[in-house]
């Protein structure tokens, strides 16, 4: 049977994830909408970021901490790539 804290905790998972989940389809409709390339870009960040709150969400509820060392490479190789794209868009380069 579960305690009142684990019922609490359950509820607040799922609507974590359900909260991100719901923010992760909005940011793919203004990446495919999203009038000017600055929109697409700082929609692609978000989505970035909201996988790596998905990540974190499931590390939390399996109670497992590799998930947390996946998030922290997904937030470096996500904060390289939208540099990287926000300069090809701004220069038309990446590398000089």
């Amino acid at each position: 049977m579960m305690t009142l804290a684990e019922n609490i905790m359950t509820g607040a998972l799922w609507i974590a994830f359900v909260a991100v989940g719901l923010s992760q389809l909005m940011s793919m409709i203004r990446l495919v909408i999203g009038p000017g390339a600055g929109d697409r870009i700082l929609a692609l960040d978000t989505m970035v970021v909201n996988a790596i709150g998905l990540v974190v969400l499931l590390g939390i509820s399996q109670g497992t901490q590799i998930y947390f060392e996946v998030s922290l490479v997904i937030a470096m190789l996500g904060f390289v790539s939208t540099v990287a794209y926000a300069r090809f868009i701004l220069r038309g380069d990446i590398i000089e």
